[in-house]
């Protein structure tokens, strides 16, 4: 895992100064933090992270056509792109579970809300074990810091964005889950979006991202 992991940071390193794309690392701020956020994150029942390269923040060059303030999500290279005015986007690591390949479209921002509650699906009860019916907001909830739910129409399509309390998964794929984001991510995520908020998910093998580093590293193994 080590050494995947470090593949993919020295690719990411040698396709961005190979002029593959114009990336610029965004370091995280504390400034989007509230008071509560601080207070929780602080009492967080997990080890910091390091994140491969890649998957940390940056602002990117967006060769797409979806317009400023657009979510597009693409499973494939695990990101999430916030789109900027012109021609460039936000770019955040995610994890992807089978929750989150089993839908694929165009919804808005329906709901958001902060420090959620976790609710297991029957589906999930089934995989996991025994679960409760509920389980309440806090740093050790698997919604983490803030939940964005995707709607089609009024429809809610029980497809999630939301944050983690395992960012050492970031850049994965794993066996449930919708798309997380590390904590620190999704707050800021939650800052700029609102209800209505187009988001454009890519289904699997339909992603376009300039520089995937899942396939480049498949392709430097074949």
């Amino acid at each position: 895992m080590a050494a995947r992991r470090l593949a993919l940071v020295a690719l990411g390193m040698s396709l961005t100064l190979g002029g593959c794309m114009t990336a610029r690392l965004e370091p995280a701020s504390e400034a989007n933090l509230t008071p509560r956020d601080k207070e929780l994150l602080a009492k967080a029942p997990y080890a910091p992270a390091t994140i491969p390269e890649p998957y940390r923040r940056h602002i990117v060059t967006y060769h797409r056509k979806e317009l400023p303030g657009t979510i597009v999500v693409d499973t494939d290279a695990r990101y999430l792109y916030y789109v900027l005015p012109n021609g460039q986007a936000i770019r955040y690591g995610v994890t992807v579970g089978e929750e989150a390949l089993s839908w694929s479209g165009v919804a808005k921002v329906g709901r958001m809300a902060e420090w959620p509650d976790w609710v297991p699906t029957e589906d999930i009860k089934k995989r996991l074990g025994n679960l409760p019916s509920r389980v309440p907001g806090g740093p050790a909830n698997p919604m983490g810091a803030r939940a964005i739910y995707l709607y089609e129409g009024n429809k809610d399509t029980l497809f999630r964005i939301h944050g983690t309390n395992q960012p050492e998964l970031i850049g994965e794929g794993v066996s449930s889950g919708c798309i997380r984001m590390t904590n620190e991510d999704v707050i800021d995520l939650y800052n700029r979006v609102k209800i209505g908020t187009p988001v454009v998910v890519l289904g699997p093998k339909n992603g376009d991202s300039p520089f995937n580093p899942r396939l480049a590293l498949h392709d430097m193994r074949s």
